[in-house]
């Protein structure tokens, strides 16, 4: 700096005065401290970041407290704004490989964005003195803990639905909501009910898909029930005439239950539904979903190409998602980028990059997927195909070098082909840029602990044999007379393993149509028949999910029953 730039001062005859010379002190050190940050704030722009000048900033301790202070120390950086969905970090040196690091878990753990500001040393050393002020607390983890003592303590109590109706009768709020939990995760329920009725509050599980009722309780019991949730689910006590939505996490020893929470008003009350999302569940080998015979090989061909699009069909709850994350289980390799964008991210994947939609900041599936492509993956995985826009981008996306993954709601593979078109999807890049579409059901496993033969009805083995004599040669599960005529079922009779169910788990069925020349020319023609479709694919070996399904009924993995129920 010149001595030019300097302002001028008027230096009076007594200098030796010591308040005259403080002042001219204090001055000089404002002026060098102004000329500091104005550097800093031309280096900022030179970066490409903001830049702000914290000193007298109002920096709130909770925000100072989401770095610990020997790590904002080391990193020479401090958070002095944070608002629930935004958090900003001040670093003096914001290009340390470390800081990106610290970003990127902050953004995983409090799931906000994370904006970095270029700041002085001034600045730093004015939000570092706010630890002194910030009380030093014992540590502790967010959510309910469930123990595993606990899980063991309620499993040995609980044998049945009827022992979990009579200890809820004997137990506190508090109790209750831990042992229906826990009652909950021992049965493999995917969801946990709680509903307030006129006569009473019922407790139903969702296992394997089906809605069972394990408890009823008193209605005078609401009040507290509905208030213990609420206060897991972080969500409002006084509001009982709008629908809520919150979430609360369960630790478990060597695993984690994250319990997604959803409250409606009704006539009596209020309705509950608690998801179970556990983080083990996301381990499924591509292997073990139960495809079979030619289309394993088939599908397994197709999830190898480096491009194209895959797409699964089915209603909801028909693991369309589940088949998704084994292909990416399959598919996650060191040297593969692969980036998801979903609607929730229900579960997290090692390894890699999930991104959750946003409707309320516009970032929906069409805008997502556009970024994500300036990423550059190899594989992305789209919750659903909704609309044009999003088929658009994504079909764009399989014929330049990428491999899609998605959904779609419709009941069969051959179905999936004219919805695209229905969205406006242009023919002659849809042909193109489909590898294969996969249609799916999730059937109950029959319980191997109480399983039976099953006396098959006449004209119900009339109609199994008239479908699988239909199955095609090139399927490599064709059956011969022998076999046909000595074909044996069997069901569940129910036991204390599967609560009397007669099912234990699910297996899913399967139909893979792959692309071909026929398939192709139908959908250019643009005279696209479902029907014309699925035929092509049958003449050319695909096994629809029926004779998928029977044929693990003759396995003695599924019933006779289940297999019409889900698939017919």
């Amino acid at each position: 700096m010149n001595d030019s730039d300097l302002p001028q001062i008027n230096l009076l005859p007594n200098m030796a005065d010591a308040d005259h010379k403080q002042q001219l002190v204090n001055k000089l050190a404002e002026i060098n401290r102004q000329s500091v940050e104005q550097d800093i704030e031309q280096r900022a722009s030179g970066l490409g970041l903001a830049y702000i000048n914290l000193k007298g900033f109002p920096v709130s301790p909770t925000a100072v407290a989401l770095i610990d202070q020997e790590q904002a120390e080391a990193l020479s950086t401090v958070c002095f704004f944070y608002s629930g969905s935004e958090v900003r970090l001040g670093s003096t040196n914001p290009e340390n490989p470390q800081l990106t690091q610290l970003a990127a878990e902050m953004t995983k753990k409090h799931h906000t964005n994370i904006e970095i500001y270029l700041i002085s040393q001034e600045s730093l050393n004015a939000v570092l003195k706010l630890y002194e002020k910030i009380p030093k607390i014992k540590k502790f983890s967010r959510g309910v803990e469930i123990t595993e003592a606990d899980l063991k303590k309620y499993q040995t109590q609980i044998s049945s639905f009827a022992e979990l109706q009579k200890l809820i009768n004997e137990v506190s709020m508090t109790e209750l909501v831990s042992m229906v939990t826990a009652s909950a995760l021992k049965a493999g329920a995917s969801d946990i009910h709680i509903e307030a009725e006129e006569q009473d509050i019922k407790i139903r599980f969702r296992i394997d898909g089906i809605l069972n009722t394990v408890a009823e309780v008193p209605t005078e019991s609401w009040p507290k029930i509905i208030s213990r949730v609420k206060l897991l689910a972080n969500l409002k006590l006084n509001i009982t005439t709008q629908p809520q939505d919150g979430r609360f996490t369960i630790f478990l020893t060597d695993d984690k239950v994250d319990v997604r929470v959803s409250t409606i008003p009704t006539a009596y009350g209020e309705s509950v539904v608690m998801r179970l999302l556990k983080s083990s569940a996301t381990g499924l080998n591509f292997e073990d979903l139960g495809i079979r015979g030619k289309a394993f090989v088939d599908i397994k061909h197709e999830i190898q190409r480096p491009n194209g699009m895959i797409i699964s069909t089915g209603p909801t709850g028909s693991g369309k998602t589940t088949t998704l994350y084994a292909i990416l289980n399959k598919l996650n390799k060191p040297e593969t980028k692969i980036i998801t964008l979903e609607d929730p991210v229900e579960y997290k994947l090692k390894g890699i990059n999930q991104s959750q939609i946003d409707r309320g900041k516009d970032y929906t599936f069409a805008r997502g997927l556009r970024s994500i492509l300036r990423q550059d993956p190899d594989v992305v995985m789209v919750g659903e195909m909704r609309d044009l826009e999003t088929a658009d981008v994504a079909i764009n996306a399989a014929l330049t070098g990428h491999l899609v993954i998605s959904t779609i709601h419709t009941n069969s593979a051959s179905g999936a082909i004219p919805r695209f078109l229905a969205m406006g999807v242009k023919p002659f890049l849809l042909s193109p840029a489909l590898n294969a579409i996969i249609g799916q059901r999730l059937l109950r496993k029959i319980c191997p602990e109480c399983k039976v033969e099953d006396a098959i009805d006449n004209d119900i083995m009339t109609k199994i044999l008239n479908i699988l004599s239909k199955i095609p040669m090139e399927s490599a599960e064709k059956l011969d007379a022998k076999e046909l005529n000595n074909l044996k079922f069997y069901k569940g009779q129910g036991c204390p393993a599967c609560h009397g169910l007669g099912y234990k788990g699910r297996v899913g069925v399967y139909e893979i149509m792959t692309m071909n020349a026929e398939i192709e020319k139908v959908i250019l023609s643009g005279k696209v028949s479902e029907y014309e479709i699925e035929a092509i694919a049958i003449k050319n070996g695909m096994l629809t999910m029926v004779q998928d399904g029977l044929l693990k009924a003759k396995d003695g993995i599924t019933a006779v029953e289940e297999v019409f129920k889900k698939t017919e």
